[in-house]
């Protein structure tokens, strides 16, 4: 599977994660943190490390978690661990963060999501925020055998190429296709606007693009509908109708849903199928894609953004919001200097 090209065996990564609960089906660390980024988020080595730790049984985490490292959590503590795993599941896109946390030296901030919720994430793309982040290169720390967890992270690979395929033309670089993959989850993000770098997508391709080609290269080799030139970094696809139709019927169930929702006139009740059929004999099928895209991503990046003030506490989320201000100011700096 191409995401066991990512895998790292970083003592420092270990040693942090040695400080939580050990039942984790899945540990990765991302960020400017792990990989090298552009512009004002270059600073790796006191750059926050960004850890998502995936658990078959949330309660029974939290609750471990709680005695093991009861100051992390925010008034929210008080809850106990039923009401947080309820926060956690119900509320945002099925995570639950405590950030600006100092561990062995480093800052750190972490995420904690239930395994059903990410594999259906991966799946289906119904908030695509985890699923969004881990179309992008991490270092996973540590994973277990779960077959069901594995192939939907595989899938979620395969749907990103798939989806950026509909938004290109029919021929690009390696460096178009990582670009628009790694914009996928930011599409109709609210940050993107007020808190993020404007060139955020940017910064994370155009250092790492062999850490992409690692996460992509073997499912771009085995894609039928791609003639993949790796020693030119050229590619070219089929965007007959007939091709954009193959591609938008293997989209995930929550993309398909969008975009009829979207396109599908009052009245003419049409299924999903008739629906992607038109899509894709429409010049603008592309822009159709990310207006589907925003349409999952917006008010799942608001309702995320909303609970990590309670999550985090008024506090951290004041000093949390203030550093990423102060980046986009210093990218926009950068940019206009």
């Amino acid at each position: 599977m191409a995401l066991q090209a990512l895998q790292s065996s970083g003592v420092t990564f270990r040693k942090i994660l040695s400080h939580f609960p050990e039942e984790l089906s899945l540990a990765f660390v991302y960020g400017s943190g792990v990989y090298r980024q552009a512009g004002p988020s270059s600073d790796q080595k006191n750059a926050m490390l960004d850890f998502v730790f995936t658990v078959d049984d949330p309660v029974a985490w939290h609750s471990k978690n709680l005695k093991k490292n009861w100051r992390h959590y925010s008034f929210l503590k008080v809850l106990g661990p039923k009401m947080i795993t309820s926060i956690q599941n119900n509320y945002g896109a099925g995570v639950y963060y405590n950030s600006l946390i100092m561990c062995d030296g480093r800052l750190i901030k972490y995420g904690v999501i239930s395994t059903n919720i990410l594999i259906e994430d991966l799946l289906n793309w119904n908030n695509l925020y985890i699923a969004g982040r881990l179309q992008k290169p991490v270092k996973i720390i540590s994973m277990n055998e779960d077959v069901s967890l594995r192939s939907a992270l595989d899938r979620n690979l395969k749907s990103a190429v798939t989806t950026a395929f509909l938004m290109l033309p029919e021929s690009f670089s390696e460096e178009d296709l990582f670009i628009e993959i790694a914009g996928l989850s930011y599409s109709g993000d609210f940050r993107m606007v007020v808190g993020e770098d404007k060139t955020k997508v940017l910064n994370i391709v155009k250092p790492n693009i062999a850490h992409f080609r690692e996460l992509y290269g073997s499912i771009l080799q085995e894609n039928p509908q791609v003639v993949y030139k790796s020693q030119q970094g050229r590619l070219e696809i089929d965007k007959s109708p007939e091709g954009q139709f193959t591609q938008l019927m293997t989209l995930p169930k929550s993309l398909q849903q969008q975009i009829h929702h979207i396109m599908d006139s009052p009245g003419k009740n049409r299924d999903v199928e008739e629906t992607l059929f038109q899509v894709a004999h429409d010049p603008d099928c592309g822009d159709v894609v990310r207006l589907g895209l925003s349409a999952i991503v917006r008010p799942s990046s608001i309702r995320q953004s909303t609970k990590g003030i309670f999550t985090a506490g008024m506090k951290k989320s004041v000093i949390y919001s203030s550093l990423k201000l102060h980046k986009m100011w210093k990218g926009w700096l950068r940019k206009t200097s």
